[in-house]
């Protein structure tokens, strides 16, 4: 029971040690985690943040958004709307955990035995969230319908809020 005990310890202690925080503001690094973007017409976009385990689906909803007010700026126009919005989660990593006995045969001795397993479940897995989004941009007047971001706005607001 000893050698149990100790097998458990060290699997809690190295799913502890395995946590990932959350990335930066940028670009797709090599783990995938953060912003691409598709062009499709002159003036809309595909963007896609990829947030690294830690991140809420907020943070990573604000960082694409961020991403839209970047491009928009960037382009020459003053505001953009979301004409397409997608937020997708999974759990990735952790520990899986459990316990089996079964039977075997080697030459011409064999064993009967009856196989048990359990699944007592996952240690330490991680949220990952990803935001995909279709943004239309627009210069000038925004729409009348309030359905639009100012892009400096958010350029201001949430660059500010994730840089300090």
């Amino acid at each position: 029971m000893n050698k149990v005990a100790l097998a458990l310890t060290a699997i809690l202690f190295v799913s502890g040690c395995a946590t990932v925080g959350p990335a930066a503001y940028g670009p797709a690094d090599s783990d995938g985690f953060g912003y691409e973007e598709t062009r499709i017409e002159s003036d809309r976009y595909r963007i896609v943040y990829r947030g690294s385990g830690g991140m809420s689906p907020e943070l990573v909803e604000d960082y694409a958004l961020l991403r839209a007010a970047e491009l928009a700026l960037a382009n020459g126009y003053d505001w953009f709307r979301i004409v397409g919005r997608d937020v997708a989660g999974e759990q990735r990593g952790g520990v899986g955990v459990g316990a089996g006995f079964g039977s075997g045969s080697y030459g011409r001795r064999g064993g009967v035995g009856v196989g048990v397993g359990g699944n007592l479940g996952t240690i330490g897995g991680r949220d990952y969230f990803t935001v995909r989004m279709e943004v239309l941009m627009g210069e000038g007047a925004p729409p009348e319908d309030g359905q639009y971001y100012d892009a400096r706005g958010i350029a201001d607001t949430i660059g500010a809020r994730i840089s300090g």
